[in-house]
């Protein structure tokens, strides 16, 4: 019997290709083992049939930026990496870029929601993506919905509307307006993490839910909670 090799090695052999070739192949999910696709340029075969895919190109995979609609108590950080999975991939989602298993590896989270929020969480390998929302995140706003306890009153919400500090530092300031009797809608800036829950609180308005559906020019849209979605690339924050 065969001594088990590299895909790679078996796959450069058989094309006549570079082994860094065989590798952009692989990686970029065009090879097939036995009918499966296999993305480890290491995986070890023997006899098995290798098939290139239909389609195959040595571009190297672009880095990818994710989308998803954290439910809840969802992990923050490089925890909520761990949630995304082609099983939840958005069937809406209208990039048509193929989920690769590179793609859930080395994913930053860029913004993190507000304490004890949901809603729309962005994740990305692109150091564009990042720079843009972290070190400009003054620059970006983001919009959020919250539920309150109680009714809304007009004092209430020019509080809101009204500049206020925490732990003795200014916060950043927020456009508050009031969608129901007890639905806030907040658009602010720089926000720094429990201003939003921290505001309402001060107001009288115990906070019930928090929900984030926006940020900069992306929206959550019409994507149900759980799912995420690759950012296309005309979609601009």
């Amino acid at each position: 019997m065969s001594e088990p090799v590299r895909l790679a090695k078996r796959l450069a052999e058989q094309l006549s290709c570079s082994r860094r070739e065989a590798e952009i192949y692989i990686e970029g999910g065009w090879v097939s083992v036995d009918g499966r696709v296999v993305e480890e340029p290491q995986f070890r075969v023997t006899h098995e049939a290798i098939a290139l895919l239909p389609g195959a190109s040595l571009e190297e995979p672009e880095v990818v930026t994710m989308l998803y609609h954290a439910p809840p108590g969802a992990p923050q950080g490089e925890a909520a990496a761990a949630v995304l999975s082609p099983a939840n991939h958005a069937p809406g989602d209208l990039t048509g870029i193929r989920p690769l298993k590179r793609h859930f590896s080395k994913l930053a989270t860029a913004l993190p929601l507000q304490d004890g929020a949901s809603g729309l969480v962005v994740l990305t390998q692109d150091w564009r993506v990042t720079r843009k929302l972290v070190d400009n995140a003054a620059a970006v706003e983001q919009e959020y919905v919250v539920d309150v306890a109680t009714l809304i009153s007009a004092d209430a919400l020019k509080k809101l509307n009204h500049r206020s500090s925490l732990n003795g530092k200014p916060l950043p300031p927020s456009k508050v307006s009031q969608q129901t009797e007890t639905r806030l809608r907040f658009a602010l800036k720089g926000a720094v993490p429990g201003q939003i829950a921290f505001l309402c609180e001060s107001a009288g308005l115990p906070v019930l839910a928090l929900k984030r559906l926006r940020i900069g020019r992306v929206s959550l849209a019409r994507m149900p909670e759980g799912e995420w979605r690759y950012l296309p690339a005309g979609e601009r924050f």
